[in-house]
């Protein structure tokens, strides 16, 4: 196993990594909406899911992988009537249409609104 650290994707906020490599897979971590430059997080749920994709994408890339290999998302929003704008930005994002879990939560760290994670091949 290897561990995947980037400076592109928020660092973790617990005792966990930003995603391990196994095998022939790159497993991230759930990614929120943290502009891993500055630390700010953007307002509304359609700017938020742009910046947790482009984390996912950030921590993939760092691992070896891309967007285009993932074969398996979980998303975590916190309220529902959100889901047909994340959809929205999900869809430019996986355009491969990986499989996916999606489910609505109380809470999610930092207060944010949505949250993802990933499995791609290398």
């Amino acid at each position: 196993m290897q561990t995947i650290s980037t400076n592109n994707a928020p660092a973790a906020i617990g005792p966990y990594s930003q995603g391990m490599i196994s095998e022939n897979h790159v497993y991230c971590s759930g990614q929120i909406p943290v502009n891993p430059a500055d630390g700010t997080i953007p307002e509304g749920i359609s700017a938020q899911a742009e910046r947790s994709c482009l984390n996912v994408k950030a921590v993939l890339e760092a691992g070896g992988s891309s967007l285009e290999k993932v074969v398996k998302t979980t998303c975590f929003i916190t309220d529902m009537n959100d889901f047909a704008v994340f959809n929205e930005v999900y869809a430019v994002f996986f355009v491969s249409k990986p499989a996916r879990s999606c489910c609505a939560v109380k809470t999610l760290p930092k207060g944010v609104l949505c949250e993802i994670e990933a499995v791609a091949e290398l």
